[in-house]
């Protein structure tokens, strides 16, 4: 094969910061996704309808001319989310969710949700609404093994969340083990997952063998390889519960490659290039459509975009580097080529 078209994908987990910084990557995102669901984890966080159509209207104003993307919302849960917030976002199209990020667990997520319970009530009011949660799902019990913090996620809060809320749509985001695949699969068809380019493509050796290569840090961690397959296997299993979500996350490189190393891999340069290697990895290059373009629509309940775009097989030069307002940001694979470019 050496041309794929398919409908035009979108991403339902994009992060793109604010700014100077966000206006040299929201083009990249632009050229192959229709709509990007924009991750709420700002500083100070994205908490309310006002701040998220302002944050909305800033993304517009950065994208280049003649594009078609569009952003769509979710705001940032805390433990004094308020039930009339979930109400005036139900009035609002560009809100699509609510996204849960307990305390700590990962970038800008200080302000995160302490304890489930104490939010049982805002999200009663999302079953009732009819208003999807996306979960960051990690514990942050520092006790916990970092390469097990989205297992025990799973026992120890999103199965009796789940039972509890019965009709509340979730969306477990950038799953990335061998259990998260299964709980999704096993469960109703209200719950979905995203998976990212980078849990598909590596495993726990592309971080720390032969040294710490920190572009492929990320939370949660890259894994095994046998869950790096089993995301591989339901990605590509045409099962309607998964779909595309990068969670691109750019970063300066001084703050990758530093002491302490911020937590995220920067994809969206390159990201539909990087699924369809993933899937032809596999021989199922036939069921990127599906998984890129028409799953995560149908899950939140959207028209699917009706144009296409082509892939063609030839090499693209992933950049060194890539101006990120006054640095630079490193996007993952820099310097490397992969074997299939978006045809402009």
């Amino acid at each position: 094969m050496t041309f794929l078209t398919i409908k035009r994908p979108d991403d339902w987990h994009l992060h793109l910061r604010d700014g100077n910084a966000m206006r040299d990557v929201v083009a990249h995102s632009a050229r192959q996704f229709g709509r990007g669901l924009i991750m709420p984890n700002l500083k100070p966080p994205v908490t309310t309808v006002d701040e998220a159509l302002s944050y909305r209207s800033r993304i517009l104003a950065a994208l280049p001319l003649n594009t078609q993307f569009q952003p769509l919302m979710s705001l940032y849960l805390t433990d004094r989310t308020a039930i009339d917030t979930v109400k005036e976002a139900k009035e609002e199209p560009s809100i699509l969710g609510f996204k849960l990020y307990p305390a700590g667990a990962t970038t800008n997520s200080d302000a995160g949700v302490t304890n489930l319970e104490v939010i049982y009530p805002v999200l009663a009011a999302l079953e009732k609404y009819d208003i999807p949660l996306q979960i960051h799902g990690e514990v942050t019990d520092p006790n916990i093994d970092i390469f097990d913090r989205e297992r025990m996620f799973i026992q120890e809060h999103l199965e009796p969340l789940v039972r509890r809320f019965p009709n509340l749509r979730v969306v477990l985001e950038h799953i990335t083990t061998k259990d998260g695949a299964e709980f999704v699969r096993d469960s109703h068809a209200g719950i979905g997952a995203t998976i990212t380019a980078h849990h598909l493509l590596f495993n726990r050796n592309s971080l720390l063998a032969g040294g710490v290569r920190p572009h492929f840090y990320c939370l949660p961690i890259l894994k095994r390889e046998s869950h790096r397959a089993a995301l591989l296997e339901a990605a590509t299993s045409g099962n309607q519960q998964f779909f595309l979500g990068t969670d691109s996350a750019p970063h300066p490189r001084t703050q990758k490659e530093s002491a302490c190393g911020c937590a995220g891999c920067y994809t969206a340069y390159s990201a539909i290039e990087l699924y369809a290697t993933a899937f032809e990895s596999v021989g199922r290059l036939e069921r990127l459509e599906g998984f890129a373009s028409i799953h995560g629509p149908d899950f939140y309940r959207l028209p699917r975009n009706s144009d296409a775009i082509t892939l063609q097989r030839m090499p693209l030069k992933i950049p060194e580097s890539i101006p990120f307002g006054h640095e630079e940001l490193i996007p993952l694979l820099a310097g490397t080529e992969v074997q299939w470019r978006l045809e402009q």
